[in-house]
């Protein structure tokens, strides 16, 4: 289902927590993972992935008029609170992730990370609170 060789990934990403949990695809862009990879590394700390690929009939992405970045496989959620959240943010502007939602509140605390290009509506570089 992927064209990523994730061996390349172990032991800090495995396949599994990438695939969409709504049909199980996982359609992962290399060169972000290769980003993502090199983030984790300057890191230091494991980055548990809470939503990785999201096909467009999952239900998070069918509720919206234009699909997210999530669809496009380059993009993901990494579930970190606190400080190490703005540690994670500060290291991501600077291995040049283009988009970066915060959710520190509730219960879902994560960091959404993505390298997308700009797109209708979507101006990049760009950070957004959810």
């Amino acid at each position: 289902m992927s064209a990523v060789n994730w061996d390349k990934y172990k032991p800090y990403f495995t396949e599994a927590e990438f695939r969409c949990k709504h049909t199980g695809k996982c359609l992962m862009n290399e060169t972000f993972m290769d980003r993502l990879l090199a983030l984790r590394l300057a890191y230091g700390k494991p980055m548990p992935i809470s939503s990785g690929y999201r096909d467009k009939t999952h239900p998070i992405e069918a509720k919206k008029v234009t699909t997210g970045t999530h669809t496009t496989g380059r993009a993901c959620d990494v579930a970190v609170t606190g400080k190490d959240a703005y540690r994670l943010v500060e290291l991501a502007y600077q291995y040049g992730f283009t988009g970066i939602g915060i959710n520190q509140k509730g219960s879902s605390r994560f960091v959404h990370l993505d390298d997308c290009g700009p797109a209708a509506g979507r101006p990049r570089p760009t950070m957004w609170s959810y």
